[in-house]
């Protein structure tokens, strides 16, 4: 027998009842959550109020599996209005401990409270005159004696069979460092626009943050036509520009009246001659419009609710530009 058959049989010689393994390490992990949440006191309650009143940044720092928790503590932080980015500590024993200074706060996370990366960038923390707060399950440990401040996490069990691989803590960890973020950012009456402006990506930060006049068309791309205008040459005018309406402005280029595609269908079934008519004529005199400033999220409402597939948009009076729906659409706005 060969080496990868010997190696693929011995990956399952133990038998195990899955359903039962996975159920008790959500029971193991979610018991460590909940002595976390006793423990809970005043200590916390400090640390929440010493970053709050931060002057500079906050750094979040671990190696292994704390390091990928901290990256992820640093950003949830951010991303919720507290100033973070997360530091490697080796990297930070290598020059980045450059990008510390003394007006920051750097929160360390070593379950242990022993790591080599982390134990030995203490001392020149301590040196910059940064606060330290140490994150740890070792009152006794090298970081919370270092530590300006620490909260030192109660005693529980690790969800690995062996009790040696980061599972509970790490969930533990992650957990702290969510309620670091949301307590932080209820003090700051951080709210969804804030939100939005730091995820313009984001679903919610287009709805919160497109105007229509980021995405209208205007200028000579907008279908525009002057009152009196022959109709004819308001079809060719709408045909060119190919948005699916026509504004109708006088001399001030103020807006008044549309003519759509789906008025040009019916005109047509009128029988009429498109070349005795004025675009007056057929024109609809009292057009639905908004401002300029509106939210393109708030205008697709409106386009839905009153069942048409573009809008003229105005400025002061004056006309600006169109916004269609698939425009707004196209932008990944959705209601």
């Amino acid at each position: 027998m060969n080496r990868t058959a010997i190696l693929s049989k011995s990956k399952f010689e133990h038998q195990i009842d899955i359903l039962s393994e996975s159920k008790h390490v959500f029971e193991t992990e979610v018991n460590a959550i909940n002595l976390v949440k006793d423990a809970l006191d005043e200590k916390f309650v400090r640390i929440v109020e010493l970053i709050s009143n931060c002057a500079g940044k906050v750094i979040v720092t671990g190696i292994g599996k704390p390091g990928h928790v901290s990256r992820k503590i640093a950003a949830t932080m951010s991303s919720l209005g507290t100033s973070s980015f997360f530091l490697h500590p080796a990297e930070a024993l290598h020059g980045d401990l450059g990008m510390i200074s003394a007006n920051d706060i750097v929160i360390a996370i070593s379950y242990s409270g022993e790591s080599e990366e982390i134990t030995r960038i203490l001392p020149s923390i301590k040196l910059i005159g940064s606060t330290l707060i140490g994150i740890s399950g070792n009152q006794n440990s090298s970081l919370v004696r270092y530590s300006d401040y620490s909260f030192v996490f109660p005693k529980f069990k690790e969800a690995c069979a062996m009790n040696l691989a980061p599972t509970s803590s790490t969930t533990v960890e992650m957990v702290l460092g969510d309620a670091l973020a949301v307590c932080l950012s209820k003090i700051y009456g951080f709210q969804e626009r804030n939100y939005a402006l730091y995820h313009p990506a984001g679903s919610l930060g287009k709805k919160l943050l497109i105007k229509v006049n980021d995405i209208m068309h205007s200028g000579h791309k907008n279908a525009v036509v002057i009152a009196g205008t022959k109709l004819k040459d308001a079809i060719i005018e709408m045909s060119t520009k190919a948005i699916g309406i026509i504004n109708i402005v006088n001399k001030k280029h103020e807006l008044i009246g549309v003519f759509t595609d789906g008025d040009l269908r019916r005109t047509f079934t009128r029988g009429v001659n498109v070349y005795d008519l004025s675009v007056d004529d057929v024109m609809v005199k009292t057009p639905i419009y908004i401002n300029s400033d509106m939210l393109a999220v708030d205008a697709l409402k409106m386009m839905k609710d009153n069942n048409i597939s573009a809008i003229p948009i105005i400025c002061d009076y004056k006309l600006v530009g169109t916004v269609r729906v698939n425009d707004i659409l196209g932008v990944g706005i959705f209601v």
